[in-house]
């Protein structure tokens, strides 16, 4: 199962960060422990939502559109 997850930082709440991952809990704890360069400035993270996909290829498009343009404003319309 893989799982698009998308976070948003608590003390900066307009900083978001969408991503993939086989592992969501072990993941959010590695952004949250300072361990990936795009998320250690803005910690802690919160878990806005996720998806589960059995399909690692659709999981990986779903994730490249949350990050185009549209898939930004998906994201704001449905997950804030």
């Amino acid at each position: 199962m893989k799982y698009v997850y998308f976070l948003q930082s608590i003390p900066h709440p307009d900083q978001h960060y969408v991503g993939l991952t086989s592992n969501l809990k072990s993941r959010l704890a590695a952004h949250n422990a300072g361990q990936s360069h795009h998320t250690a400035k803005y910690l802690p993270w919160k878990l806005v939502t996720y998806l589960g996909f059995a399909d690692e290829s659709k999981a990986s498009a779903f994730e490249k559109y949350l990050k185009s343009g549209s898939g930004r404003a998906f994201r704001y319309k449905h997950f804030l």
